[in-house]
């Protein structure tokens, strides 16, 4: 394969990752502090090979904050340019559990769209306001992992 200058490039290599954007009826949204950098963003990771999107959705929110959720709709699509990853968010319900930090989380919490302003990063806040809107057609937004392009 050759692009239009005739150089040739390799084939693209993209991981996907998934994440939750969980709201409660009150309309705060669940959020976790990571313990490897202490960012505050939407739970979510890595996709398995083996498993289907909703499946690692639920497997991650789970995981990261002790919260089973049931999916409700693809609210967004997120790619990062700068690191190749594809994050797929949905709109999330929580079913059951009780928040707990993990291995991978050192606080969880219910945040109001404001706090979410305020506690992440634009590339982050975004994904979680987007899925508190109304309509139904899913964002597509692209990024630097900094901020959106």
């Amino acid at each position: 394969m050759s692009n239009s200058a005739g150089n040739p490039q390799s084939t693209p290599l993209h991981s996907v990752s998934v994440a939750g954007a969980v709201v409660r009826d009150d309309g705060r949204v669940l959020a976790i502090r990571r313990a490897d950098n202490g960012t505050w963003e939407p739970p979510g990771g890595v996709l398995e090979l083996t498993e289907s999107i909703e499946d690692g959705v639920c497997r991650e929110v789970y995981e990261e904050t002790g919260i089973k959720v049931r999916v409700e709709r693809l609210t967004g699509v997120y790619k990062n340019v700068s690191r190749g990853i594809v994050a797929l968010v949905f709109r999330c319900r929580p079913e059951s559990g009780a928040e707990r930090p993990s291995d991978e989380t050192v606080e969880v919490g219910w945040l109001t769209p404001a706090e979410v302003s305020d506690r992440m990063t634009e590339v982050y806040s975004v994904r979680l306001l987007d899925a508190l809107r109304d309509d139904t057609a899913p964002s597509v937004r692209t990024h630097d992992g900094r901020q959106l392009l």
